[in-house]
């Protein structure tokens, strides 16, 4: 899987039609990319987030104030996110546009469905942690729409034992948010190049 993957980065020969932008407009890449600027900030920003309810917020306001560069990085992280969530929707729509989820690409057209909800969630998932009241309030919201849906209050249970920021919800959001999600994505990134390069995608190893 890996050796694809370095493949499709450094192909030995590439269709001269696939060097056209207006062929792919490179939004994969793109969000590739993004995803890589999430990673980096999101890593560093580690070192200055304190998840706790009481120390949350002022661990925020601290790295905006006291860090250097600190607004800038949370501010790049925060930008990154929502242009890899604008990335992942329109290569979606390129892809259902240009008819690239058929046979033989059809599964990972679901590998990269799989993507845009996890990213979604990930998003999500981060909204809480500055534990505002804009965050505290939009993940209290969200809660309950999913306590509506069938077996939605399962869900709600496994994501929110306690209450929305309390001690535990809290921990959850975060150890899904830098851990689990990020993990996750990562393999299924890995995966998404490596079916395309098994797939004879557009830029096929020769």
């Amino acid at each position: 899987m890996l050796t694809d993957f370095v493949r499709h980065l450094f192909p030995r020969r590439v269709r001269r039609k696939d060097l056209r932008l207006r062929y792919t407009f490179c939004l994969g890449g793109m969000a590739c990319t993004v995803l890589l600027v999430l990673l980096t900030s999101g890593f560093l920003l580690l070192f200055h987030y304190q998840p706790h309810p009481e120390h949350a917020y002022e661990s925020i306001l601290a790295l905006e104030t006291r860090v250097f560069g600190g607004h800038y990085l949370r501010s790049l992280h925060r930008f990154a996110s929502h242009a890899y969530l604008l990335m992942l929707f329109l290569h979606s729509l390129r892809v259902i546009l240009t008819g690239a989820y058929r046979p033989p690409r059809q599964l990972n057209w679901w590998i990269g469905f799989a993507l845009l909800l996890l990213s979604l969630f990930t998003a999500y998932s981060g909204y809480l942690l500055p534990m505002d009241q804009l965050a505290l309030w939009a993940t209290q919201t969200g809660m309950n729409l999913v306590a509506e849906l069938p077996l939605g209050f399962l869900v709600k249970g496994i994501l929110v034992p306690d209450a929305v920021g309390a001690g535990f919800s809290l921990l959850r959001f975060y150890v899904m948010h830098i851990l689990v999600l990020p993990a996750t994505i990562s393999a299924l990134v890995a995966l998404h190049f490596y079916r395309i390069r098994q797939d004879k995608g557009i830029l096929p190893y020769l």
